[in-house]
């Protein structure tokens, strides 16, 4: 409810905000943009950081948070790229260009699409968590090239306009619509994050409870589910 809320405020505020002195209305795309671009970035670390708590403490949950975000990340990524190819078209006159920022970025939803391929690429289950959270450490030095690559390096991508020291480079008309589309985007992940953990969880116990009755009843369809089927003479 809050999630919707907060989204139906934003994209009314997006709508009615003013139109920017040079980049007229397509200007609104930046309220889908900019969140998704953020939300991104925030994924992965949250995927990085529970990574790391599987890795060191072994935390079941905190696999499997990683593994739950990875698909909402890479939907976020997909959505900063696409809004982003949207709105470079008549600023930049292309659709695309081999920048900083927008390479990294491409690096970005790779790196989602490797965690989630990686992690169901092996035979033995945590095998395959182990390399994909060591992947998602080692893919997490990228997060910062991308916030920082418009300040380290010359690109057509615009430096940060609201995360300025002082104040921010953006009229507070379109700010306040942009902030509450990033809440709604937060919110979004927050809630489909919940429930796809929930959903696996359900799964894991339906499918120990099948793998415990066949086993029971020793038939070898335990051994598919990961159970070992009794030994026939």
């Amino acid at each position: 409810m809050a999630c919707a809320l907060a989204l139906a405020v934003g994209l009314v505020g997006a709508f009615t905000a003013p139109v920017d002195y040079q980049q007229g209305a397509s200007v609104r795309i930046m309220y889908v943009h900019v969140p998704a671009a953020w939300l991104a970035m925030f994924t992965y670390t949250t995927i990085a950081v529970a990574s790391a708590v599987a890795l060191v403490w072994r935390h079941p949950l905190a696999d499997l948070a990683a593994r739950a975000a990875s698909p909402v990340g890479a939907s976020f990524t997909l959505l900063c790229l696409v809004t982003g190819s949207l709105w470079g078209k008549p600023m930049w006159g292309t659709w695309w260009v081999w920048d900083a920022r927008l390479t990294s970025v491409l690096v970005l939803f790779f790196l989602y699409l490797g965690h989630m391929a990686i992690a169901n690429a092996f035979d033995d289950a945590g095998r395959g968590r182990r390399a994909a959270a060591i992947l998602a450490l080692v893919g997490f030095v990228n997060v910062p090239i991308i916030k920082f690559s418009v300040d380290w390096w010359n690109t057509l991508h615009q430096t940060a306009s609201v995360s300025r020291i002082g104040a921010p480079a953006i009229h507070s008309s379109m700010l306040w619509p942009l902030l509450t589309m990033a809440l709604g985007f937060t919110l979004f992940f927050a809630a489909i994050l919940l429930v796809r953990m929930k959903n696996e969880l359900l799964g894991q116990r339906l499918r120990n409870l099948r793998a415990a009755s066949l086993q029971r009843r020793g038939e070898p369809g335990a051994a598919a589910t990961g159970q070992p089927a009794h030994a026939e003479s």
